[in-house]
């Protein structure tokens, strides 16, 4: 059974940066697409950023500029580099995988203080 485990979250201030990563375990083949998507409290989970098998990839506005995102596919992994991240960017985020099959990670919190 495949899983999807992030990791890089915490407490960061504003200006700074933080990692996620995020890990498919167990057999995952011919992955299409990978995201990264975010919910903060009392709304509703919203597009970061995506990155499909050829590469081709697709950001919020929010995120244009500031967040990179990208993927091993050898290692089935998706990464998203958050730099001068704001209290705005506060939320729990979370990755997904879609092969024929749709996959969610559990969330990693972030959280950015003014």
């Amino acid at each position: 059974q495949v899983q999807l485990v992030e990791s890089g979250g915490g407490l960061v201030q504003a200006g700074g940066s933080l990692r996620l990563s995020c890990a498919a375990s167990g057999s995952i083949w011919s992955i299409n697409f990978m995201g990264w998507y975010r919910q903060a409290p009392g709304k509703q989970r919203e597009l970061v950023a995506s990155i499909t098998s050829g590469g081709t990839t697709n950001y919020a506005g929010s995120a244009k500029g500031r967040f990179t995102i990208s993927r091993d596919n050898a290692k089935s992994m998706v990464y998203l580099q958050m730099n001068s991240l704001k209290p705005e960017d506060t939320a729990v985020y979370y990755c997904r995988m879609q092969t024929t099959w749709d996959y969610w990670g559990q969330g990693t919190q972030v959280t950015v203080s003014s």
